[in-house]
């Protein structure tokens, strides 16, 4: 079944209100590009405005994560209905960041994402093992507890992002050949769970995707787009991913 494949940009805890120009080069250099998903996720200080400044055009906005209740005494925490209202159409949940700086579980990811249904927000759940888990022989395991532990039952209505702990901001990644394997490994585990359901779900890449080997990773079977950190801050490093797929 063919995909419609998504570059997706996380900005992390980057970018000020001037940043909207940066935006509006990524807006004007996608137009034209009409078989690939395009989105930007920038911190949530700049998520309405990015809304509104990319309404109408072929780049949708994402947030980086929500919390899991719609409302309540949670100073600092962002609801997905929230998001939703501020003109968010997706939302990232279970980042290598979060699950290791925050502490977040499985368990926590999985109701972040039932956060994002309920709310009518795409969910864009991420997995990955570190450099220890891989060394030691466990990364189908570290994936395969993520997995079970992360998603929610009932649809595949979510994209899934396979990130390497090990490669994020590195500069390393991993052979196309660990790629293949990893993504083939998942789509086995998303068919036995989601049924002929999951050959509709996408699995971005994600972890120190550049232009110089962007093209190799995306070529990968079951590589339905990339999951970009730094590289899509800048326009001029975003738009040749995206124009991998023309």
């Amino acid at each position: 079944m063919a995909r419609r494949p998504l570059v997706a940009g996380n900005w992390k805890m980057n970018g000020l209100s001037a940043s909207v120009a940066e935006l509006q080069k990524i807006m004007a250099g996608t137009q034209h590009f009409a078989n690939v998903d395009v989105m930007v996720c920038p911190p949530a200080t700049l998520l309405a405005g990015f809304a509104a400044a990319a309404r109408g055009s072929r780049v949708a906005i994402g947030a980086q994560d929500c919390h899991p209740c719609p409302a309540g005494a949670y100073t600092g925490d962002i609801a997905a209905e929230m998001l939703k209202d501020a003109g968010a159409q997706a939302v990232i949940v279970g980042h290598s960041e979060r699950r290791h700086y925050h502490g977040e579980t499985d368990a926590m990811v999985r109701d972040k994402a039932l956060a994002a249904r309920r709310s009518g927000l795409a969910a864009i759940i991420c997995v990955g093992e570190t450099q220890a888990e891989r060394d030691a022989g466990h990364a189908r395991a570290v994936v395969r507890a993520q997995l079970e532990g992360s998603l929610p039952d009932g649809a595949a209505d979510f994209a899934l992002a396979y990130e390497p702990v090990w490669a994020i901001g590195s500069g390393v990644t991993p052979t196309p050949h660990d790629v293949a394997d990893m993504h083939g490994f998942i789509r086995q585990m998303l068919s036995a769970r989601y049924g002929d359901a999951a050959q509709r779900t996408r699995i971005l890449y994600g972890g120190s995707v550049k232009p110089n080997n962007a093209a190799e990773l995306l070529a990968v079977d079951n590589v339905d787009g990339a999951l970009v950190g730094g590289a899509s801050l800048k326009a001029e490093e975003f738009l040749p991913i995206v124009r991998i797929y023309g």
